[in-house]
């Protein structure tokens, strides 16, 4: 059972929030400081208003390792305002005015930062590895952002516009990634100098002075940038600078168009290689040679009909389902793969794309009209499995949909099984993962449907989730279900999880049945390195493997257990087998969570819970102790032994209903009944009771 460490959120209101409260969604602190002093604040989430000295912030506010500081990413921090200046006494560059600084993997995410005071910096970055995102810089006396050290820096999905010099400022020898940000309406977009060599792809910069300036020593790598409309020039080349322009292997992509004086300006003595970027060659200025890309390179863009998609990274996957007629682009050319995805459009994109039986009933969501026009595709979505809306009945179609959402949506929908919790570990965030989704990602993990861009080490999963990304899941999906052949990408997740060797399974009859669970991640040992086959199983132990193993979709309304506090190991577990279907309680409303389970109360719980169909016949009844099955049950036994999931050891002939069930029996009941839903291959096994028909 996953039993993921809580997530600590500290909720933060500058207008109706007190610092003498306690943090709590309900009672709000007043200031991003007194946040900072929770232990440990692993999210902070800024409600909107203004964070300023008016309000109680001392500036710099410094973000530790690991502290999310969240905002509202889907308008890019839009009225969730950050102002305001302190004094930073920088190891490399003295005494800096900073409204932020961001320690080793801390997050900002969704907030309006802006420092008014004189050579006043926005976010200071020295030798950290923080990440930036969906944020928007403006206002600030000097830069938005400024790097330097050895910083290893994420910078994503941000806006940087109207800051006084430039919108980011790169120094000494930070590397790091620069990606899908927009730069406008500053003298400098982005400045590199000193031995700075960062990956510069996939940006926007229009209407500042100069896009891009190099100097000293720096040597970035650019790819895919938009640089056009820029008054005075695209790419400023000075001193020994040497950006990496395209190679033979890897075209850059990058577009230069309608610039002032110059797309490209290379003022040093060395001449520059530009490969496979769009360039007029009377706007290019200094010593460059053009090198073509030809058509037997070994590595090529993706062929696209969008104009927005060379060089993409996920323009293999738009294209593939772009030809089976899945997806589709807009009317000027454009696929738009770096923008969000609403609830609606996805339910067009799922009912597009897969074909299954409708299993929920169907649900008629109050703000989704009958002329709307993603209607009937939302009610396909439902009925399949993959959508659901909210507890007020609504479905909120224009609302955009987070990468977790996405991700568990696929899962649900096609019923995916499998996916050890110790997957998880591969991702730097995985602490941002709510814990409902926690079963699901490791499944999609598994599957190999995850799709990290650009750093494979973060999953991201509370932001927006972009159309290039939900393509790639859309066709990891149709990989894994065997519809479509793999395509290569560097950025789909390959977890290379160790799983346990059991010390005393060597040899047991239930070896094979649990080793199958564990590679699913669905059960797990204990930490001396054994299984323990042969102890009992408690009846919590069993809801938390059936809740890992089946993820049933709820059937009726949760069920408050007197004996179950909502902080017990595995309270959600018993949350979802119950409302699934697989648990329920005693009369007097109690669960008796530390109660062994019976091995008659195993067989019904997974004949109900996976409502198989049911059988009424004694002579599917073959055990010799067949007499000391309850009435209410003979059914479910009846059905379970047609389908294979009863296991008897050691004498196959006896049921022994009422005996307490071994961890080992119910890891192989379980399997079995993998086996019957289709979700696991069949082990041959003398004591899986098999009957003439069966």
């Amino acid at each position: 059972m996953v039993n993921p460490t809580p997530i600590t959120t500290v909720y933060v209101n500058p207008i109706t929030g007190k610092d003498t409260h306690t943090g709590s969604r309900q009672s709000p602190l007043k200031t991003i400081l007194q946040a900072l002093k929770v232990s440990p604040p692993v999210i902070i989430q800024l409600a909107p208003g203004n964070y300023n000295s008016a309000s109680g912030e001392r500036f710099p506010l410094i973000i530790p390792d690991g502290v999310t500081v969240i905002g509202n990413e889907a308008n890019k921090g839009g009225g969730i305002v950050i102002s305001g200046s302190g004094e930073y006494q920088s190891p490399s560059f003295g005494v800096q005015n900073v409204t932020l600084l961001l320690l080793n993997n801390s997050s900002l995410r969704g907030v309006t930062v802006t420092n008014p005071v004189t050579k006043g910096t926005g976010v200071w970055i020295e030798s950290t590895r923080p990440n930036i995102a969906h944020n928007t810089f403006t206002q600030c006396s000097r830069e938005g952002v400024f790097i330097s050290g050895t910083a290893k820096p994420v910078i994503i999905d941000n806006v940087f516009v109207q800051n006084a010099a430039s919108g980011l400022f790169m120094a000494r020898n930070s590397k790091g990634e620069v990606l899908r940000n927009v730069f406008q309406k500053q003298p400098l977009g982005i400045v590199l100098s000193d031995f700075a060599a960062p990956l510069v792809a996939h940006n926007k910069l229009t209407d500042n002075r100069t896009a891009i300036a190099l100097s000293r020593n720096a040597c970035p790598v650019l790819r895919q940038n938009l640089i056009v409309k820029n008054a005075q020039g695209g790419l400023l080349i000075k001193d020994n600078a040497f950006p990496d322009l395209g190679n033979s292997q890897d075209a850059a992509g990058n577009i230069f168009n309608d610039n002032g004086e110059f797309d490209l300006q290379n003022t040093t003595s060395q001449p520059l290689i530009s490969v496979g970027n769009q360039l007029n060659p009377t706007q290019v200025k200094g010593q460059v040679d053009f090198v073509s890309v030809t058509t037997d390179n070994p590595v090529q863009l993706a062929n696209t009909k969008f104009i927005d998609l060379a060089g993409h990274w996920a323009g293999a996957f738009v294209e593939a389902l772009v030809n089976k007629g899945i997806i589709s682009g807009f009317p000027d050319g454009t696929f738009a793969p770096n923008s969000p995805i609403t609830r609606a459009q996805y339910a067009a994109l799922i009912a597009k794309t897969f074909n299954l039986p409708a299993n929920n009933q169907l649900t008629q969501f109050k703000d989704v009209k009958s002329n709307f026009w993603a209607a009937s595709a939302i009610k396909q979505a439902a009925q399949m499995g993959f959508i659901s809306g909210f507890p007020d009945g609504t479905f909120r179609p224009g609302q955009n949909l987070t990468k977790v959402q996405a991700i568990v949506s696929v899962v649900n929908g096609l019923k995916l099984t499998g996916g050890s919790a110790n997957v998880l570990s591969v991702y730097g965030d995985r602490a941002q993962i709510p814990s409902y989704a926690t079963n699901a990602v490791a499944t999609a993990t598994a599957k190999k449907l995850v799709v990290n861009y650009p750093d494979t080490r973060y999953i991201e999963p509370l932001r927006d989730i972009t159309r290039a990304e939900v393509a790639s899941l859309i066709y990891q999906a149709l990989v894994a279900t065997g519809q479509e052949p793999a395509i290569a990408s560097p950025y789909i997740i390959h977890p290379e999880v160790e799983l346990p060797a059991f010390t005393d399974l060597n040899g047991h009859w239930a070896e094979p049945f649990i080793r199958g669970l564990a590679n699913m991640g669905i059960t797990h040992g204990f930490a001396d390195g054994s299984y323990q086959p042969n102890q009992p199983m408690t009846r919590a132990q069993y809801a938390a493997m059936v809740a890992v193993a089946f993820n049933p979709t709820p059937k009726r309304p949760p069920i408050n257990f007197t004996d179950v506090p909502q902080d017990f190991w595995a309270y959600q577990a018993l949350q979802i087998a119950a409302t699934g279907g697989f648990v329920s309680g005693f009369s007097d409303r109690t669960f008796r969570p530390q109660q062994n389970v019976q091995r008659l109360q195993v067989i019904v719980s997974l004949v109900n819970g996976l409502a198989l169909p049911a059988v009424d016949s004694n002579r599917l009844l073959i055990y010799t102790d067949s007499n000391t099955i309850p009435e209410y049950a003979r059914k479910a036994v009846a059905t379970a032994t047609q389908t294979r999931i009863v296991a008897n050891y050691p004498n196959p002939q006896q049921l022994i209903p009422t005996r307490a069930a071994t961890r080992a029996e119910v890891a192989v009941m379980v399997y079995q009944a993998l086996v019957a839903i289709q979700q696991a291959p069949s082990i041959n096994s003398p004591y899986i009771i098999s009957t003439p028909g069966s």
